[in-house]
């Protein structure tokens, strides 16, 4: 009897303990990450006027660098996944559903297999997409792939009885009516003639590759979709270049359309300064990089730094933040799930300890 009371005892000392440690934990759980959202009329009163004077010249300099860029077009354009994209777009990626359709400034060979003096090279199409022709005179071509320009003459020879039962084959000699452009953080950025029917990599290929110490992995095609019609718009599909390029992602390598625009990123970066090692900018050219790597990036914490008033300042949705994280309490304490991620444009603020 004695011994079941004393059991008893035990288990609610045990309970109570483990109670008032649960209890404990949530409180630290509280008091690990703190965020502080700053109103317009004191921005940054929380930190000191060294601090807040980086943070406005670093902000100042990733402004001249975004209204240089292309953010403001990929962020009012519609955003899609290569997967999204051929879901709503169907049959958009299969060759035969997109032949070359020949324009104006092209320059192609038309040859005629029962008449060979017939034949001709070198004709260029017009700026208003026709061609001459011999017994046919002016041929509108505009628009049509070879296959039917070929149908075209062999119906019009016909019709005029030229060559009753004639076999036509006409290939595009020269590339000079649709372009497209690779922007960003390639060796050889610039306007490219569409040669028929160029995907992804041939882009990427001309343009000399894809330095990837410069740029980030994931890219994207900006493509005007019904082009020169009433509802004419972009859309941005995105790629993941680092997948497409080990050949996990073939469905990424997109069928090229005129007008397209490839842009790979510049890497962006993110800024540690105050009492670390080696503070300054980091590309944040990989996903996950939390807070505590962060800093181990950057050398470690100096001596004199305040661990635990360590500041990430943020622009979110418009507005800045201030989180506001203790480092010790994730590290000695194992807490790494409470860890902060950063993001790009992140600065990371670590002050110098009062004591």
């Amino acid at each position: 009897m004695v011994k079941s009371k004393m059991v008893n005892r035990g288990k609610t000392w045990v309970g109570f303990v483990v109670g008032m440690l649960m209890l404990f934990g949530c409180g630290l759980t509280r008091d690990v990450v703190h965020i502080t959202t700053l109103s317009e009329k004191e921005p940054f009163s929380d930190l000191g006027e060294k601090e807040r004077a980086k943070i406005a010249e670093i902000k100042k300099a990733r402004k001249m660098q975004k209204d240089q860029g292309l953010e403001n077009v990929i962020q009012q354009t519609r955003n899609l996944t290569v997967r999204q994209y051929l879901s709503q777009y169907k049959n958009v990626n299969k060759s035969e559903a997109y032949d070359y359709k020949v324009g104006g400034y092209d320059v192609i060979d038309i040859t005629i297999f029962e008449e060979p003096d017939l034949s001709r090279q070198n004709i260029r199409v017009t700026g208003e997409g026709y061609i001459s022709f011999p017994f046919i005179g002016r041929l509108y071509v505009e628009n049509k792939t070879t296959t039917e320009i070929a149908k075209l003459i062999e119906s019009r020879l016909a019709e005029g009885q030229f060559i009753l039962d004639a076999h036509v084959s006409v290939d595009v000699r020269e590339y000079r009516s649709k372009q497209y452009m690779v922007l960003g953080a390639v060796e050889d950025p610039g306007t490219y003639s569409l040669q028929g029917q160029e995907k992804v990599l041939d882009a990427i290929s001309k343009a000399g590759g894809i330095d990837f110490e410069e740029g980030t992995n994931e890219g994207m095609i900006i493509r005007t979709v019904n082009n020169n019609m009433d509802n004419e718009h972009k859309i941005t599909i995105r790629i993941d270049f680092a997948e497409l390029l080990k050949g996990s992602s073939p469905e990424s390598n997109l069928l090229l359309m005129n007008n397209d625009l490839l842009y790979v990123p510049e890497v962006e970066y993110f800024y540690i300064i105050g009492e670390v090692k080696k503070p300054g900018s980091y590309p944040y050219n990989k996903k996950d990089i939390s807070l505590v790597e962060a800093i181990s990036i950057a050398g470690g914490f100096t001596q004199i730094s305040a661990r635990n008033r360590t500041r990430i300042v943020r622009l979110e949705e418009g507005r800045e933040k201030i989180i506001t994280v203790k480092v010790d309490a994730i590290t000695d304490a194992g807490r790494k799930a409470q860890d902060v991620l950063i993001r790009a444009g992140d600065v990371v603020v670590v002050p110098e300890s009062f004591f």
